[in-house]
């Protein structure tokens, strides 16, 4: 006789769920369902929309793999699975400043954007893309990640911080030194356009 996979509700936790999962391993779809739009965000963000569904694929498959590693004590997966995204963008790091490399050569008045990004940008950021790639660019990758996940990722200092396996001070510098540079980058370029 086949055991039944309990179904997880939305009240359980992120970590109630994995835990079902080890006897039960389609209870992880649950984990996938609640956060692979984020993750795939995040990804689409950092490395484009092409790579993004690779990489959000292996976050998943990785996270499944690794499931039973998973500290329970937190109830929430998001800074765990944005850790694994990180990890998988950090092996695509020449990928990704060659392409924050191409932002910062783009001509903002040769920008095509599809008819969802079109609806989402204001004028004034696609004349800004050059620069912002510019600035992401010259940032350290620490500061560059810890950035990233806070703006692209809509995680807390804390959520970066486990996310990145650093103290909370750490991440808390890293987002000082990389919005200073970011925003004395941006001024630069009004101050030179």
């Amino acid at each position: 006789m086949a055991m039944l996979c309990p179904v997880p509700t939305a009240a359980d936790s992120d970590a109630d769920v994995i835990s079902t999962s080890h006897e039960h391993p389609r209870a992880f779809e649950t984990i996938f369902d609640r956060h692979f739009f984020a993750i795939h965000r995040f990804l689409r963000a950092r490395v484009g929309p092409e790579l993004a569904e690779e990489l959000a694929g292996e976050t998943f498959t990785r996270a499944f793999g690794g499931r039973r590693r998973y500290d329970t004590d937190y109830a929430d997966a998001r800074p765990w699975l944005f850790a694994i995204a990180t990890n998988l963008v950090r092996s695509q790091r020449r990928a990704e400043a060659r392409r924050l490399g191409a932002y910062a050569r783009l001509d903002p008045r040769e920008a095509v954007a599809s008819h969802d990004e079109a609806a989402d940008r204001r004028l004034d950021a696609a004349d800004r893309g050059p620069a912002i790639g510019r600035a992401l660019e010259a940032l350290r990758g620490g500061d560059r990640d810890a950035l990233l996940l806070v703006a692209w990722g809509d995680l807390t200092s804390e959520e970066a911080a486990r996310a990145l396996d650093v103290p909370v001070g750490t991440v808390r510098s890293r987002l000082h030194r990389a919005r200073a540079q970011v925003r004395a980058a941006l001024e630069e370029g009004i101050h030179d356009g």
